[in-house]
């Protein structure tokens, strides 16, 4: 099963973007990126992209800055580690890029293509997101605590969130995707989120294996807000500690060490009526 697995992987992570996938992110309205700070911390953010990305074989720009790049002290200077995670969420199709950062000047992110691949539709919630129809303003933010409401409200409704974690040699953020409550706040503050089956890249997984850091963008996309946080992360492989989520492997513990809010970080999106079938029940009995 491993030596498949690794097998699977050589064959899908490219050194290139491929033309279908260049077509794919130059279509996108949002761009979902993983950065460390200059504390070498792992942030997870978004990209918003007025006039779509641009990509090139062995390029993708963005023409504006992550949100809150300066407020979580970002590290944007050329050969900084990056990620970046295109999703259309009207069709569930979702395609990565991890590299290096090589030019961050004022209102653009250009990333050195290192990696590039696909993920399979589960777990992510089918939305409606639309370009504004006018420019909107730089995203704000303030520290907040881990009990604060707005914090916690943001959690307990999330339904979707993106997870940054980075190895000596990279960096990587990935989609976590289910019900709300998919996020759960623990009562030490802790964050806990299921680990499903999924392509068996296990990028997040050997990236905190070996870093012990995580660190979680929630959005709320009916209001616009989100949290961002960064911490120390852990995994719990115990088939007891799983149980207690709906068909989950293991769980990815996380002591948030920074936490942010933002009122206005996301653009807003309708969600469909139906929830994404994958998406296992995680109501608390």
């Amino acid at each position: 099963m491993f030596r498949q697995t690794i097998a699977h992987a050589a064959r899908a992570i490219r050194a290139e973007i491929p033309a279908s996938h260049r077509a794919f992110f130059e279509g996108l309205s949002v761009l979902f990126v993983g950065l460390l700070d200059v504390r070498g911390r792992p942030w997870a953010t978004i990209c918003p992209l007025p006039t779509g990305a641009q990509a090139t074989p062995t390029r993708l720009t963005a023409d504006a800055r992550p949100a809150l790049a300066a407020q979580l002290g970002l590290d944007l200077q050329p050969g900084s580690k990056a990620a970046a995670l295109g999703l259309d969420f009207a069709t569930r199709r979702r395609n990565r890029v991890n590299g290096v950062v090589i030019a961050a000047a004022e209102g653009q992110l250009s990333i050195a293509v290192e990696q590039c691949f696909g993920n399979c539709p589960k777990y992510i919630q089918t939305r409606d997101i639309r370009p504004p129809a006018a420019a909107v303003p730089p995203a704000s933010g303030r520290r907040v605590a881990m009990g604060d409401v707005v914090t916690r409200r943001i959690i307990a409704q999330a339904d979707t969130v993106f997870i940054a974690t980075h190895a000596s040699d990279g960096m990587d953020v990935s989609h976590r995707g289910g019900r709300p409550g998919v996020l759960r706040q623990n009562a030490d503050g802790a964050l806990s989120v299921p680990d499903y089956a999924g392509n068996r890249y296990y990028n997040t997984l050997g990236n905190i294996e070996v870093s012990g850091r995580a660190g979680v963008f929630t959005p709320d996309f009916a209001s616009g807000e989100a949290i961002f946080l960064t911490g120390r992360a852990g995994i719990d492989w115990s088939a007891a500690r799983a149980r207690e989520f709906e068909r989950a492997e293991r769980v990815v513990d996380i002591q948030p060490e920074a936490v942010w809010y933002s009122p206005n970080a996301v653009p807003r999106a309708t969600v469909a009526a139906e929830q994404e079938a994958m998406n296992p029940d995680l109501r608390r009995p």
